[in-house]
C-alpha cells in the first residue's frame, strides 16, 4: 500500500489520476519501506482481516467515509484484531480517500484523531499524508500548518509540501519550498521532487529557471527518470520551446504512454498539429505499440477540432470505440467539441442526445457548439433545457458560451434575460462574464446598458475599460471610445495592445489621420509598433484615412506577413479604388505561397468589379471553386456582383440559380444587378419570386429595388414599393432609399415632387441626394432649380470638384456661357479639376485605358481610321452628332472633332480592331455617357453586328442592332 501520493507534475496531468497515484504509490511504498524498515503488509499474513478489508471497502465512495471514520474511531489501540500497523494502515487509506474525493471534514476528524494519539502524532507516514490530504482538497494552508509543526522533516514531507503547493497552483510557494529543501537541509531532491518543481516553473512561465533545474537534474544524473523527463518536456511546451521539447523526449531512453501523451500535447499546443497527428501514428506503430488512453484522445481530437479535420477526427472517433474508451466522459466531450468545431454540429448532437452521464462541460461544449454557428434559437433552446432537468448547474462558462451568439439587435431582449438570470446566479461578478455582457450589449446596439454595466463593476480592470472601448469603438460611437481611453489613462489604468488597437479602430471610423500618427508615434516609442495585431490595426488606420501608400511602407516592413496582413492591404488597394494595384497583390500573395481565404477572394472579386474585367473575373471564379470558396455566402453574393458589375447580367443569374442556400444577401445581389442594367421588370418578379420563397427583404433589398425602377423609368411601381417597405414591412427609410426616390422622380422630370421630397425628408439630405437633382436639372434645364439646388449643395461640398462641373453644364446647356465661365473661374481659384472623361476595355487580360481628347497612345492612327470609317457607315443610317453634348463654346465643327474624342469611341475603335467578329465589347466609363456617344454606339451595333456593353457611372447600356437596353431613358 502507499504511503505518499505522488507530486503533480505537467508532464503527466493527463494520464488518468488513479492511474498515476497507483504507479507512484508502489514506487514511493517501496522507497519508504527501504527507509524506515518497516514490515510490509502480506496478503497471506495474518494482518490481512476482515476488519481492514471492511474498512478498505467503505473508502471507495465519498458517502462512506463518514463511516468509515465512525469505524475506526470505535476501534481500540489495544484490540487484539487491528494492532498498530493495521490501524496505520487503515488511517493512511482514510487519509488517502479523503484527499481522492475532497472530503475535508472528515479529513480534520481524522487528523484530529491522529494529533491525539502519542503513538501517531509524529508518524513520517501519517503526517505525510495529511498533508497529502489538504492540498488535494485545496487547503495548502493546512498542510502548511502540518508540515511546520512536524519535529522532523524528511524527503518524503518535503516533497508533500512541494508537491501541494504545486498542485493548488501556488507555484511561488512550491518555489521557495524547493529552495528552503536545498539550503536549509541536507536532503538531495529526488526524482519525486523534480517534476513538482519543473511544473511550477511552467507555471510563471520562467524559462531560465527551469532550464536551471533541468541543469540540476542533468547533475543528480536524473535525465534518466521518465518523470522527470515528462516534466521538462511538458515544461519546454508550455512556454515555447517546441524544439527542447522535441531534445528530452528523443534523448529518453525509456518512454512510457504520459511521454508520449505529453509530446503531442506540445505540438497540439504550440501550433504544430500536423507534427502532432504523425507522432501519435509513430506512438501506435512504435516498438512497444503503445495502446492509447483517455489522456491520448483527450489530446489528438481537439488538434482535429482546431484543424477542422472532419475526416481524421472520425478515425480517432472509430479508435475510442474499437478500444472501448468512447463512453469515458472525458472522450465524449472532446468527440463533442471536435464535432461542432468542424461544423457537424448534427454529429455532435447525436452523441450528445445518447449520453446519459453527461456533465456540465457537455453541455457547455454543445450550447457553444451551436453558438459558434449562430444558431440563436437552438442555443438558449440548450440553455434552458439544462436548467429544466436540473442534473448540472450552469456556471460562468456557460454564460459566457451563449454570449457570442448575441450579436444583433434583434438579440437584445434575450441578452438581457440571460443578464438578469446570471444576476440570480452572482455569475456577473466574475470579471470575464461581466466584461463579456460589456462587449454585447455594444454589439447588440444597447451602448447605453454596456456602460451600466461598466459603471455597476466595482473593480475596473483593463480588460473591462477594453470591452467599453472597444465595444463604442466597433459600434459606431469612436468619439465615445476615444474620451474612455482618456479615463482609463487618467485613471491610473495602463493601456495594453487590445486598447490601443481599439483606439486605432474609433480614429480609422473618424478617418482622423492627425490622431492615428500620433498613436502611430506612441507605439514605436513603447515598442509595440511590430506587434501582429497592432500593425493590422494601423494599416486599416491608413488605408481608411485614404493612405493606400503609408500601409503598403507598413506592410513591406513586416518581417511575417499573416493572412490577415495581406487581407487587409488587398482590400484596401479595392475599397480606395486601385483594383489594379489590389490584384497584382493578391498574384504576389499566391507567388509567396499564401493560401488565400474567403475574405481574400472577395476583395478579387471586388477589383474585378470596378475594372469590369471579366476574364479576370472568371479566373478567380475558377480558382474560388477549386478552393472550395464559392460555396460561401459572401463569396457567393461576390461572384454574381462581379458578373453584374462586368455586364455579365446571364451569368451572375446563372451563378445564382445554381446556389444551393439562397438566402437575402444572395437575392439581394442578383436584384441589385438587375436594377443596374435598367432590367426594372426582371428584378421586380425576382422580388416577388423572393417573397413567395418565405424570405423576408431588409433595407437592402429594397434600395435594389428601388435602383431597378429608378433605371427602368417605372416611378409609379417605385412608390409603391416604397410605401410597402414602410406600411408592410416595416423597414423604415434611411438615406439611401430617399435618395434612389429623389432620382427617380428626377430623371422623370417631376422635379418639384422631388426637391418637395428632399425638403419633408425625415432626416438631413446629404451631397448625394442634391447632386443626384441638380444632375436632373441639368438633362431638363431647369436653371431656377437647379441654381437653388447647387446652394445646398456648395454648402456641403464646397471643395469638390464634380459639383461645380454639374452647375456649369447647367449653364452651358442654357447657353450661359458667362455663368459658364464664372463657375471655371472659381474652380481655378479654390485649385479644382475636372476629371477627365476616361474609359477603358479588358483585352486578353489586360485593361487598355482611354482618355477623352488623348491620341497619344500607341495603335491612335488605326483608332483614328476605324472611326472614320465607323463614321461614314453609320452616317448612312441616320447618325448626325449632337453638338449639344459638347459643353464648350466652340463652333460646330470645333465641336464635332472634341466629339469623335471622347473616350468610350475610342474603346470600341481598339476593341473592334482587337477582337474576333460577333465577340461582344464590354467597356466601361467613369462619367455618365453623354447622349451623342450614346447615338453613336447603337448605329454601331448595327453596322457591326455586335453587342456593345457600356457601363457608365450610373448604370449598363447594352446596345443591340441599333437599341439600347435602357430605352433611351438614363
Amino acid at each position: 500500500m502507499a504511503l505518499v501520493t505522488h507530486p503533480s507534475s505537467p508532464s503527466h496531468h493527463r494520464q488518468s489520476p488513479l492511474i498515476t497515484r497507483r504507479t507512484t504509490y508502489q514506487r514511493l511504498n517501496s522507497s519508504i519501506s527501504q527507509t524506515t524498515s518497516l514490515p510490509q503488509t502480506n496478503t497471506s499474513t495474518k494482518y490481512q482481516l476482515p476488519l481492514l478489508q471492511q474498512l478498505t471497502s467503505l473508502c471507495q465512495s465519498k458517502q462512506s467515509l463518514p463511516q468509515a471514520l465512525t469505524f475506526l474511531q470505535q476501534q481500540n489501540p489495544h484490540h487484539e484484531t487491528l494492532d498498530s500497523l493495521q490501524r496505520k494502515e487503515a488511517i493512511g487509506l482514510l487519509l488517502q480517500a479523503c484527499g481522492r474525493y475532497q472530503d475535508i471534514e472528515t479529513g480534520r476528524e481524522v487528523h484530529r484523531m491522529v494529533a491525539s494519539s502519542t503513538l501517531f502524532h509524529n508518524d513520517v507516514v501519517i503526517t505525510t499524508r495529511l498533508i497529502t490530504m489538504y492540498s488535494m482538497c485545496d487547503s495548502p494552508l493546512d498542510s502548511r500548518l502540518v508540515f511546520d509543526g512536524l519535529e522532523k522533516k524528511n524527503l518524503f514531507q518535503w516533497n508533500a509540501m512541494v508537491s501541494g503547493y504545486s498542485r493548488n497552483k501556488l507555484y511561488e510557494e512550491a518555489l521557495r519550498a524547493f529552495i528552503e529543501l536545498v539550503l536549509q537541509t541536507d536532503f538531495k531532491p529526488d526524482n519525486f521532487t523534480f517534476p513538482c518543481v519543473i511544473k511550477a516553473c511552467g507555471g510563471i512561465l520562467d524559462v531560465r529557471l527551469g532550464q536551471g533545474v533541468h541543469g540540476m537534474t542533468a547533475k543528480l544524473g536524473l535525465l534518466g527518470d521518465v518523470f522527470v523527463c515528462n516534466a521538462l518536456i511538458a515544461f519546454y511546451g508550455k512556454c515555447g520551446l517546441v524544439d527542447e521539447a522535441v531534445k528530452v523526449f528523443d534523448y529518453m531512453s525509456e518512454k512510457n504512454l504520459v511521454s508520449w501523451n505529453s509530446m503531442i500535447c506540445v505540438f497540439a499546443e504550440n501550433g504544430f498539429a500536423q507534427e502532432g497527428l504523425r507522432l501519435f501514428c509513430e506512438m501506435i506503430k512504435c516498438e512497444k505499440s503503445f495502446v492509447p488512453d483517455v489522456a491520448s484522445l483527450v489530446t489528438i481530437l481537439p488538434v482535429c477540432a482546431g484543424e477542422g479535420n472532419l475526416e481524421m477526427g472520425m478515425v480517432f472517433h472509430g479508435l475510442a470505440v474499437k478500444l472501448g474508451l468512447n463512453q469515458e466522459l472525458m472522450v465524449k466531450n472532446a468527440l463533442l467539441d471536435m464535432y461542432s468545431k468542424c461544423g457537424c454540429l448534427s454529429h455532435a448532437k447525436g452523441l450528445f442526445d445518447k449520453d446519459n452521464s453527461k456533465n456540465v462541460v457537455s453541455w457547455n461544449t454543445m450550447i457553444g457548439g451551436f453558438a459558434t454557428q449562430g444558431d440563436t434559437r437552438g442555443t438558449f433552446y440548450l440553455l434552458r433545457k439544462m436548467q429544466v432537468e436540473g442534473r448540472e448547474k450552469t456556471n460562468e462558462v456557460t454564460i459566457l458560451n451563449v454570449l457570442p451568439v448575441c450579436l444583433e439587435r434583434s438579440e437584445l431582449l434575450c441578452l438581457k434575460e440571460l443578464h438578469a438570470y446570471s444576476i440570480r446566479h452572482g455569475f456577473h461578478y466574475d470579471q470575464l462574464v461581466a466584461n463579456a455582457f460589456i462587449a454585447s450589449y455594444a454589439k447588440c446596439g444597447s451602448l447605453c446598458s454596456s456602460q451600466l454595466m461598466f459603471n455597476g463593476m466595482e473593480t475596473k480592470t483593463v480588460s473591462s475599460w477594453n470591452a467599453l472601448i472597444g465595444g463604442y469603438a466597433q459600434n459606431g460611437a469612436p468619439r465615445k471610445a476615444l474620451e474612455f481611453y482618456l479615463q482609463m489613462i487618467n485613471s491610473g489604468i495602463k493601456p495594453d495592445r487590445f486598447s490601443l488597437g481599439s483606439l486605432l479602430l474609433a480614429c480609422s471610423h473618424m478617418k482622423s489621420l492627425r490622431f492615428g500618427k500620433e498613436i502611430h508615434g506612441y507605439l514605436i516609442r513603447i515598442g509595440l509598433e511590430t506587434d501582429p495585431f497592432i500593425v493590422i490595426s494601423l494599416l486599416s488606420l491608413y488605408i481608411r484615412c485614404g493612405k493606400s501608400a503609408s500601409a503598403r511602407v507598413l506592410f513591406e516592413e513586416m518581417e511575417n506577413k499573416s493572412l490577415v496582413s495581406w487581407n487587409a492591404l488587398i482590400a484596401g488597394y479595392s475599397q480606395n479604388g486601385l483594383p489594379d494595384e489590389a490584384l497584382v497583390l493578391f498574384r504576389q500573395m499566391l507567388s509567396d505561397g499564401i493560401q488565400p481565404d474567403e475574405i481574400s477572394i472577395n476583395s478579387v472579386f471586388g477589383a474585378c468589379s470596378q475594372l469590369s474585367a471579366l476574364r479576370l473575373g472568371k479566373e478567380a471564379h475558377c480558382y474560388a471553386l477549386k478552393a472550395y470558396l464559392a460555396e460561401d455566402i459572401f463569396v457567393g453574393c461576390s461572384i454574381i456582383d462581379m458578373y453584374a458589375k462586368s455586364g455579365c447580367i446571364e451569368q451572375a443569374r446563372r451563378v445564382f440559380e445554381k446556389s444551393r442556400n439562397k438566402d437575402v444577401a444572395l437575392w439581394n445581389a442578383i436584384i441589385v444587378g438587375y436594377g443596374l442594367h435598367g432590367y426594372g421588370k426582371e428584378a421586380l418578379g425576382l422580388f416577388e419570386k423572393m417573397l413567395a420563397f418565405g424570405m423576408k427583404p431588409d433595407g437592402f433589398t429594397f434600395v435594389g429595388i428601388l435602383m431597378a425602377c429608378c433605371h427602368s423609368g417605372l416611378v409609379e411601381e417605385g412608390l409603391k414599393y416604397f410605401n410597402d417597405m414602410q406600411n408592410f414591412h416595416g423597414i423604415t427609410p434611411k438615406l439611401e432609399h430617399y435618395a434612389c426616390i429623389v432620382d427617380m422622380l428626377g430623371r422623370a422630370g417631376r422635379l418639384d415632387e422631388s426637391l418637395r421630397l428632399v425638403n419633408e425628408m425625415p432626416d438631413e439630405p446629404d451631397a448625394g441626394i442634391w447632386s443626384s437633382l441638380l444632375s436632373s436639372c441639368k438633362t431638363f434645364n431647369a436653371l431656377d432649380i437647379g441654381t437653388k439646388v447647387a446652394e445646398k449643395l456648395f454648402e456641403l461640398e464646397p471643395n469638390k470638384a464634380e459639383n461645380y462641373v454639374l452647375l456649369s453644364n447647367l449653364f452651358a446647356a442654357s447657353g450661359k456661357w458667362d455663368d459658364v465661365r464664372r463657375v471655371r473661374q472659381k474652380m481655378k481659384e479654390i485649385g479644382l479639376q475636372k476629371d477627365a472623361g476616361r474609359s477603358w476595355i479588358e483585352l486578353g487580360g489586360k485593361v487598355h485605358s482611354f482618355m477623352a481628347g488623348n491620341t497619344s497612345f500607341t495603335g491612335s492612327k488605326q483608332m483614328q481610321n476605324m472611326w472614320r470609317r465607323l463614321e461614314e457607315k453609320i452616317r448612312k443610317i441616320g447618325y448626325k452628332p449632337n453638338t449639344n453634348s459638347a459643353l464648350h463654346e466652340l463652333a460646330e465643327d470645333e465641336k464635332i472633332e472634341v466629339l469623335r474624342g471622347h473616350s468610350e469611341k475610342q474603346a470600341i475603335c481598339v476593341g473592334l480592331l482587337r477582337t474576333s467578329k460577333g465577340e461582344t465589347l464590354r467597356i466601361n466609363k467613369n462619367l455618365r455617357i453623354c447622349v451623342d456617344c450614346h447615338n453613336a454606339a447603337k448605329l454601331i451595333s448595327k453596322v457591326v453586328e455586335r453587342e456593345i456593353v457600356i457601363r457608365d457611372n450610373k448604370r449598363f447600356h447594352h446596345f443591340r442592332n441599333g437599341f439600347c437596353s435602357c430605352g433611351d431613358y438614363w
